[in-house]
């Protein structure tokens, strides 16, 4: 299910509301998700899956995790080792350029988000997704309008994704060089369009996007 939200409700910071909800539920095992690079001109689209251990007292320690948009390149790489001590489990799963050309974005960000999920050692028993819902998934599951500002599992798989993908992208530099996919990891920046306007559009490109 999609939750409604009023945007006038949206917190200072993400926390843990909607999973201490899911505890005193029942469910114990709740990993947030999200994705980045979807809208990026080159490479692959990147989810991260987490899970938090439960209870409240995590919101204390968790202070200054952030939507990966909102924090600098230093915070995210600070924080993704931590989580990853933190979590009880975690994963990153990727679609890749071929994959968004074939299937589309959509499906393949699902597609990403899947293989995150496959990758934790622990099952989850609910999903919590900024704004997304995994139709192949039988997992219990609800998508959140702003959910990397909301909660806190969310807002660290998105840290999880971006961090693994820029790292992916620096690596791609070295292989495709001229574009600085390692500056702008593969978004469509005045300096990136320039170059493919000059080079024309590298194998790690997505076919299928247009230049504006």
């Amino acid at each position: 299910m999609t939750a409604r939200f009023d945007p006038s409700l949206l917190p200072a910071a993400p926390d843990l509301s909607f999973e201490e909800a899911l505890w005193a539920a029942g469910a114990q095992a709740i990993s947030g998700i999200d994705e980045a690079g979807r809208g990026a001109l080159a490479g692959p689209v990147a989810a991260g899956a987490i899970i938090l251990p439960p209870g409240s007292a995590w919101a204390e320690r968790l202070q200054g995790v952030r939507d990966s948009k909102q924090m600098t390149p230093a915070q995210r790489e600070a924080w993704a080792p931590r989580l990853k001590i933190i979590a009880l489990a975690w994963g990153v799963g990727f679609a890749s350029h071929e994959e968004i050309d074939s299937l589309g974005i959509l499906p393949a960000t699902h597609l990403a988000a899947q293989r995150a999920v496959d990758a934790l050692v622990v099952r989850p028993d609910h999903l919590l997704l900024d704004c997304l819902f995994l139709p192949e998934s039988a997992l219990p599951q609800t998508s959140l309008i702003k959910g990397d500002c909301r909660s806190l599992s969310i807002a660290a798989a998105s840290i999880l994704a971006k961090t693994a993908r820029d790292a992916l992208m620096q690596q791609l530099d070295a292989e495709f060089p001229g574009y600085g996919l390692a500056i702008h990891k593969g978004y469509g920046t005045a300096a990136h369009r320039a170059a493919i306007a000059q080079r024309g559009k590298s194998a790690i490109h997505r076919q299928s996007f247009q230049i504006k």
